[in-house]
């Protein structure tokens, strides 16, 4: 599996999104993609509670651990390549988290329109 061009929905290039937990299709602390990842893992979101809530709601726990998969769970404040799909569907329940665009992968481009991914933007929320 070849990696896409890592290039982030800003045009740079694709900054890391977390190493702890590692994340990302490859485990490579980025939301790198490729064909093969059907689930197109390339929105760096910023794990909240709502969120984690939502996402176990509609059938996707990420917060309970699964060691035999070296998955920690996750907890409100993680960083984690989220599905461009489940984001959006977030979005439109209105419970997305932030994200990260510089660690957000162009292909989410493909789902998610620029400016949902900018209305979530992890730098407008910080002062």
């Amino acid at each position: 599996m070849e990696p896409d061009d890592a290039i982030n929905v800003l045009g740079g290039p694709l900054e890391g999104c977390s190493n702890e937990p590692l994340t990302g299709f490859f485990r490579d602390g980025h939301c790198n993609t490729c064909a093969a990842d059907n689930g197109s893992h390339t929105v760096c979101a910023v794990m909240t509670a709502e969120f984690l809530a939502f996402s176990k709601y509609v059938g996707n726990d990420l917060s309970t651990p699964v060691p035999q998969f070296r998955f920690p769970g996750l907890k409100p404040g993680d960083h984690w390549c989220l599905c461009a799909s489940r984001f959006l569907q977030a979005h439109d329940e209105g419970c997305a988290p932030k994200v990260n665009l510089a660690a957000t992968h162009k292909r989410a481009l493909d789902i998610v329109p620029m400016r949902v991914l900018e209305q979530h933007d992890i730098d407008t929320f910080e002062t």
